[in-house]
């Protein structure tokens, strides 16, 4: 079982990550955050007991779950939007912000290297974040949680809900895609 330590510890190890592939997925920061959020709260409640070493799995699977929920709600959402918008003369501009800043990566430089490696390394990963955002889902998923998670094939396959081999291929498929675009932009 998991103590409350060992817990927010694991929180606070995959916030970023998990926001930025919420952002990759909903291609929308505040709406990442809030699914992000509610992964974390679900993760807590529902599977807090939990020893320590399944909860990387279990937040993946939520996580994912999380932004299919949120693709589905927002279908059903805009049938109705678009179904009453017709009857409603003017809708309300109840637009709300989240007060929470958005997070920003932390990768500066170090002192030994030099503005134009700096200045290299960051457009690196500019495109790198752009490329990975563009794949398809699945190639995206299975991608993240090998590559920047670091879960193996199995742990992947069992929270993609799917086999190994499909793992691999979307692996592959999503390495080669990513090379090509890097290639095709100039990185080598």
């Amino acid at each position: 079982m998991a103590t409350r330590q060992e817990l927010s510890d694991f929180l606070a190890s995959v916030e970023r990550r998990a926001f930025k592939q919420a952002v990759y997925a909903l291609r929308d920061e505040t709406q990442a955050l809030d699914v992000v959020q509610d992964a974390m709260l679900r993760l807590a409640e529902r599977y807090g007991d939990r020893p320590a070493a399944e909860l990387p799995m279990l937040f993946q699977r939520i996580l994912q779950n999380a932004i299919t929920d949120h693709f589905r709600r927002q279908k059903v959402r805009n049938a109705w939007v678009t179904l009453l918008s017709a009857l409603v003369p003017d809708s309300e501009d109840g637009e709300e912000r989240d007060p929470l800043e958005v997070i920003e990566a932390a990768g500066e430089g170090t002192a030994s290297s030099s503005a134009a490696d700096t200045m290299e390394r960051r457009q690196l990963l500019e495109a790198i974040d752009e490329e990975v955002g563009r794949l398809p889902a699945r190639q995206r998923e299975a991608f993240l949680m090998r590559y920047w998670e670091d879960l193996d094939v199995a742990e992947t396959a069992a929270a993609m809900g799917c086999s190994e081999g499909s793992v691999k291929t979307h692996c592959s498929r999503a390495t080669h895609a990513l090379a090509a675009a890097l290639k095709a932009r100039g990185f080598r």
